[in-house]
């Protein structure tokens, strides 16, 4: 009878014999393999031994706490996640006509992109919108702009997400009056604003007001939606821009999770429960792709978030502990050289997501490395969740790498790092006073430069950009806005101003400052109130300018 050995004693037996005879004679390619994010990569990963009750602690079950596996029982068997393209672009008009067509291809939810000046309070004939208006999103001066922008789409059938942050109560406000208009009362409105103005002093920089009024701003929709837009999210938290600014898939879940923190505390600060508001927050993260990782980061944020939950703020509702996301493909991981490369890096993004449980997607285009993407970018775009969601098996099962050696050790590691990172910022006293010291950037900043370095020295590959180049002809097809635009926008707001009763315009912007001036009162009625009566965003934003002043961002190095 042979004598039992243990698995790690087996292990050594293989690498003194079947492995060390192939190394001698075929070296691997690299001394060190890592992950996208520089994490160590082992060779071989084994069996943790994981007891059951470690399993249900860490692991569990679709649909319960720590929702590691998923936060719904049946996932993908159920139904797929939500097909939602960003899109936006020029006018209300031209954006309108491409929402319509993304819908006839089969998309299943709208994602609205906005323009620099709409994003940062400045309306189209604003000194500061020049060269600016519709050129990277739909340019929305005035609820006039929105009625235009959602003409044919009935509000109470599609759920809408907006990027929109710092002026997220107004773009608000305009959706809930145009949905008032179409006859859909509010109850019935489904969709998200990302309103997270954490992340744009962390990342991002559209932002208008300093931390505190803009905190203020995000419990008011809090306290608004849980009352009067009961199926809204009232916020994305949104990690997607930390990744596009150079992080690690860690430091993306932890400074994002931080945010989240800083939210909730904030939220519960002012009185309300954390059941009445948690059940209605969203992330939204990045896929890069490092399929394997991106999976892993999914997993462990979800558990992550559940235990913040249930153990930091005593959260009972299920809801409020289950993290549901919408993920994004990568952008900077895209590139102008052999653009239709980037289709394949968007499948790889495609299926990272949807293996790590995405609730809803949005897949780049091919040449968003070079414009905004035309019409058959976007549908090629489209087809690859299509594809992925009916065709390739991924979505028979739920969370179909769980189990995998790599994948639960990968998690746990994800996991273990990103908890470092919150504790970290817990101690300098909330992620608010973490940016006011810069900590965040600094982390953010560093992995960037590591990066650009690592891909300088050829020690990181991107394909057709340092390895595997080849002469290439000027791109072609590439859509172009219209520079034009700006006049056409600006006459068509002064039209609206000589229109509507400037009276009552006046009036309720008079309301509004005197709303902000106060310390406690909810803002979203009197924002609501202006813009029905066509006050601008830049009008409305401006009020609040004079209250709360504009944050200044500090020099980190």
């Amino acid at each position: 009878m042979s004598e039992y050995k243990t698995i790690n004693e087996k292990k050594a037996d293989w690498e003194e014999s079947t492995l060390k005879k192939v190394l001698d004679r075929f070296p691997e390619q690299q001394e060190e393999f890592v992950t996208g994010s520089g994490h160590p990569v082992e060779r071989l990963y084994l069996p943790s031994g994981i007891s059951e009750e470690e399993y249900i602690e860490k692991i569990g079950f679709p649909g319960d706490y720590p929702y590691t596996r998923g936060v719904q029982p049946t996932m993908y068997r159920g139904r797929f996640w939500t097909m939602r393209q960003y899109a936006g672009f020029g006018t209300a008009e031209e954006s309108n006509q491409r929402y319509k067509y993304l819908l006839e291809q089969g998309q299943t939810g709208l994602s609205i992109a906005f323009d620099l000046p709409t994003q940062i309070g400045y309306d189209s004939d604003d000194s500061m919108s020049e060269g600016e208006v519709g050129k990277v999103g739909v340019a929305i001066d005035s609820l006039k702009d929105m009625e235009i922008l959602f003409e044919g789409i009935p509000l109470d059938k599609v759920s809408t997400s907006m990027t929109i942050n710092a002026p997220a109560a107004v773009l608000l406000a305009m959706y809930i009056a145009v949905a008032e208009k179409q006859g859909v009362t509010r109850d019935k409105l489904r969709g998200t604003i990302q309103n997270d103005i954490l992340k744009e002093y962390i990342a991002r920089g559209t932002y208008i007001f300093p931390p505190a009024p803009s905190m203020r701003l995000i419990n008011n929709i809090f306290e608004f939606c849980s009352k009067e837009v009961p199926k809204w999210n009232t916020i994305s938290i949104s990690g997607y821009h930390i990744r596009e600014a150079g992080s690690t898939a860690v430091q993306e879940i932890a400074f994002t999770i931080a945010d989240g923190i800083e939210y909730v505390r904030n939220a519960i600060g002012v009185g309300l429960d954390v059941d009445s508001f948690a059940g209605r927050l969203s992330f939204f993260f990045n896929a890069h792709n490092d399929l394997l990782e991106e999976v892993a980061k999914y997993r462990a944020a979800r558990r992550i978030w559940a235990r913040v939950m249930k153990e930091k703020f005593n959260a009972k509702k299920e809801k409020s502990m289950m993290m549901r996301f919408h993920t994004q493909t990568g952008g900077s991981t895209l590139t102008a050289q052999q653009p239709d490369n980037n289709i394949v890096r968007v499948t790889i993004q495609t299926l990272a997501a949807v293996l790590g449980g995405t609730q809803s997607l949005h897949t780049n285009s091919r040449d968003e490395a070079l414009a905004l993407p035309s019409q058959e970018s976007v549908m090629i775009a489209l087809r690859t969740q299509q594809i992925a969601a009916n065709e390739s098996g991924v979505t028979s099962t739920i969370d179909p790498l769980a189990g995998s050696y790599y994948i639960e050790a990968l998690t746990d590691r994800i996991a273990s790092e990103a908890w470092d990172y919150i504790e970290k910022i817990e101690t300098m006293g909330g992620m608010v006073k973490a940016i006011e010291k810069g900590y965040a950037q600094k982390e953010i900043q560093d992995s960037a430069y590591r990066y650009q370095r690592d891909v300088e020295d050829g020690s990181r590959i991107v394909v057709g950009v340092n390895k595997f180049t080849v002469e290439e002809e000027p791109p072609k097809g590439l859509l172009k806005v219209d520079p034009s635009l700006r006049t056409v926008q600006v006459e068509k707001l002064a039209m609206v101003k000589g229109e509507r009763d400037n009276i009552a315009v006046t009036a309720s912007l008079k309301a509004l400052k005197k709303g902000a001036e106060s310390e406690d009162e909810n803002l979203m009625p009197l924002i609501l109130d202006a813009v029905k009566k066509y006050a601008t965003l830049g009008e409305i934003s401006g009020i609040l300018r004079e209250v709360f002043g504009e944050f200044q961002e500090s020099i980190v190095l």
